[in-house]
């Protein structure tokens, strides 16, 4: 019996390519269109190419040779997507669309490379000496108070100064031991780049607000970088080589969760399993560590986690997109927020929107970035909130650097801070 021409799947134009392999997620696709309102670009320009679906015809058109790889439209439609994910919670058919998106950047590098803007970032990320360099300058920078007198500054520049400004903590520096039996289970933190270096005390409340909920603390000092912004950017190869070397490290810690305070970090911890699974040395590793993944968040809501002391601030939270749309955690971070006594929590109107940081995207695609961040601030300033409260380093800045220079009065804060803060008071108290 012969099967007709119409039936049958138009024959590869780009066989052995990241897209080729992936042609399975978009012929999960059916069109219908729930995605549209889910996409932040869509929403800001109008434009089907700029949605999920639009997307996914372009990639379509690229498998089955329709469109040649070096077609500039392409790029342009392809370049413009946050990866925020937004379009996988709506969904009714399951596509991958993360993983489409990380690959078809991975087969458009082999005809374009990223702008050198780009290029740079993600080099000095993958180096750990150098990015400790880079980020020690902007901790001191920071220190001297310039980059607030400098956010004054118009366009791309005074904005990149709102943003290290808006890394620095609102509430009041604080210090205490946290005290725990540890019968949660042991821990290691992924420190992370900019975590690390810039929301060092965040670093800190994650530790302290474990191990005060019976978690305890082991170190994994050969970390690295997690490869986030390399895989969404489609440098494949390079997230794969420091995914490698994180495995490693955390499995030398013998620590039972991995964790981690950053949304795009987490969400690629928990993928290394599908990141390596052609790896026969290390696809088991990988799957078997990704197990292990847990957003801080999570841990703390396991545990309860216990209630501090009062603390008496306004807070609306927002949901950083790798957190909702890619690890599907959304409970937990309210958790979080209720075991404080006295927070007044307002809810923030599509607080599971992009705020347009998405990695290194704000400098990449300034323009569209700050079109994408405009609504999300307007509602802001309707909760009257004086904290916004958010688990991701880029969104702390995007968001915290839209306030300030839109001359709002509210900051931005990690949600653990908050709670460590309420358990400082608590130890006062006790004191």
């Amino acid at each position: 019996m012969s099967i007709r021409p119409e039936l049958t799947a138009p024959a590869c134009a780009i066989p052995g390519t990241p897209l080729a392999a992936a042609r399975a997620g978009i012929s999960a696709c059916v069109h219908c269109g729930f995605c549209l309102q889910a996409c932040p670009t869509y929403l800001a320009l109008g434009d089907e190419n700029d949605s999920p679906r639009g997307r996914i015809y372009l990639m379509r058109a690229l498998v089955e040779g329709e469109l040649a790889l070096d077609d500039p439209s392409v790029h342009t439609h392809i370049d413009r997507c946050l990866g925020c994910r937004a379009c996988e919670t709506a969904c009714p058919s399951g596509v991958p669309y993360g993983a489409l998106l990380e690959a078809t950047r991975a087969t458009l590098g082999e005809v374009k490379r990223p702008p050198l803007r780009a290029r740079f970032i993600l080099a000095l990320f993958a180096r750990r000496g150098l990015m400790r360099v880079a980020v020690g300058g902007a901790r001191l920078l920071r220190a001297t108070g310039l980059p607030k007198l400098l956010a004054r500054l118009p366009g791309d520049l005074g904005f990149a100064f709102s943003m290290l400004a808006a890394s620095e903590s609102p509430l009041p520096a604080t210090w205490h031991r946290a005290r725990g039996d540890g019968s949660r289970g042991t821990f290691a933190l992924l420190r992370g780049c900019v975590m690390e270096g810039l929301f060092t005390r965040a670093n800190r409340a994650t530790e302290r607000t474990l191990v005060a909920n019976d978690y305890a603390a082991v170190e994994a000092p050969e970390q690295r970088c997690c490869g986030a912004l390399h895989a969404h950017a489609g440098d494949l190869d390079t997230a794969r080589k420091l995914a490698r070397k994180n495995i490693a490290a955390f499995e030398k810690s013998g620590a039972e969760y991995v964790v981690t305070n950053a949304a795009g970090c987490g969400a690629l911890l928990k993928e290394y399993g599908h990141l390596l699974t052609d790896d026969p040395e290390w696809s088991k590793r990988a799957a078997e560590f990704s197990l292990r993944a847990r957003d801080v968040s999570e841990l703390l809501a396991l545990a309860g986690p216990r209630p501090g002391a009062p603390l008496s601030y306004r807070v609306t939270y927002d949901a950083p997109c790798h957190l909702q749309h890619a690890q599907r955690v959304s409970a937990a971070p309210l958790a979080l927020l209720g075991a404080i006594p006295g927070l007044e929590r307002v809810s923030l109107v599509d607080s599971d929107q992009c705020c347009g940081s998405a990695g290194i995207y704000n400098l990449l695609e300034p323009a569209l970035s700050a079109a994408v961040l405009a609504p999300k601030l307007a509602h802001i300033e309707r909760t009257g909130a004086s904290l916004v409260a958010t688990g991701n380093p880029g969104c702390l800045m995007q968001i915290g650097a839209g306030l300030r220079r839109a001359g709002s009065a509210a900051r931005t804060v990690h949600p653990v801070e908050l709670l460590d803060a309420s358990y400082a008071g608590q130890r006062r108290s006790e004191a």
